[in-house]
């Protein structure tokens, strides 16, 4: 396996680490204040896998079609995992959730469709601004989350930091959709002229 492959692996596997390890004080005894001690290096090395896959990548000359629909696969699963234990802790909506689930499943759509054409899709500058974006609604979800368990009253202390985090994710929500559509500006009209 490539080493960027390898990487772009890494960040899929420890998905469902995440979740575990998120849910985990709340269904057994484990202590809430080492689940955030671990949570935090975890997502912070799963986000940084995503710069990893690519550098390599690049720097190995591994860069491939597999490769360019890998890493955007992995990077859904990896924040999708994540708002989900954010959702069930009431830090973001569902409808929020089911918004960026069908945006995503829309863009990876297009990518497989795109890839079974012989067209690789590269990420563009909107769909980077839009990760970003979730990576800090992300932390900040982790944030809020974290500060409880580490025994902090800091939301019942000031509960327009909630309302923040609701924001973040809409501007996030609002950025996923305008590049979906300058994707599909800018590649639909190349998959059809294929066909």
């Amino acid at each position: 396996m490539k080493l960027a492959d390898f990487f772009t692996l890494l960040r899929i596997v420890l998905s469902p680490v995440f979740i575990i390890l998120y849910f985990l004080p709340v269904h057994t005894g484990f202590s809430p204040a080492l689940s955030v001690y671990i949570m935090i290096p975890l997502l912070l090395f799963a986000e940084f896998t995503d710069y990893l896959d690519g550098y390599f990548a690049r720097k190995n000359k591994e860069v491939t079609d597999f490769g360019k629909l890998f890493d955007p696969f992995a990077d859904v699963i990896l924040h999708l995992t994540a708002f989900f234990c954010y959702a069930m802790s009431g830090y973001v909506s569902f409808i929020i959730i089911l918004l960026l689930v069908y945006r995503e499943f829309g863009m990876l759509f297009i990518r497989m469709t795109a890839a079974k054409q012989g067209i690789a899709i590269a990420a563009r500058k909107g769909g980077k601004a839009k990760t970003v974006l979730y990576v800090i609604a992300g932390f900040y979800s982790l944030l809020l989350e974290s500060s409880i368990r580490l025994g902090f009253t800091i939301l019942s202390d000031y509960p327009a930091l909630n309302t923040i985090g609701v924001v973040l994710y809409i501007i996030a929500v609002a950025a996923s959709y305008a590049s979906f559509i300058d994707y599909l500006v800018h590649f639909v009209p190349s998959l059809t002229k294929k066909k």
